[in-house]
């Protein structure tokens, strides 16, 4: 069962429950991944509605493993969220929200500004 105030949350992929988080090695992951310069910059490419797909299924393997799945990105691209992509872009952004602010309720996130913590919903 995920814990919320650890940073991580349930989701369902496959028909399965799955508990993602981001832990420090999960955030480096995605620096080193996606090449950015500091985790900031993930915030700016939300603020700035200029996140991919592939930036989602790298954020979506990431937090899988840091939640304790043995997948790599290749399955976790495959993997089908009941809801579509909007939903597993909310948990995303969840994951994203809890990390960056553990005391945030679940209204949602958005980013605000350069290297920013997560406020209010994108979606």
């Amino acid at each position: 069962m995920a814990n919320r105030r650890r940073g991580e949350i349930s989701l369902e992929l496959n028909e399965k429950p799955y508990r993602l988080c981001l832990t420090l090695g999960a955030l480096a992951e995605l620096e080193d991944s996606m090449g950015l310069e500091n985790i900031g910059q993930l915030a700016d490419r939300f603020a700035q509605g200029k996140v991919r797909s592939v930036d989602l299924v790298k954020i979506l393997g990431a937090a899988l493993r840091a939640g304790g799945a043995d997948i790599c990105d290749k399955e976790a691209a495959a993997m089908r969220c009941e809801g579509g992509a909007i939903a597993l872009t909310k948990a995303l952004v969840d994951v994203l929200r809890l990390t960056f602010d553990p005391h945030a309720d679940a209204a949602g996130v958005s980013f605000e500004g350069e290297g920013a913590a997560p406020t209010a919903n994108p979606i």
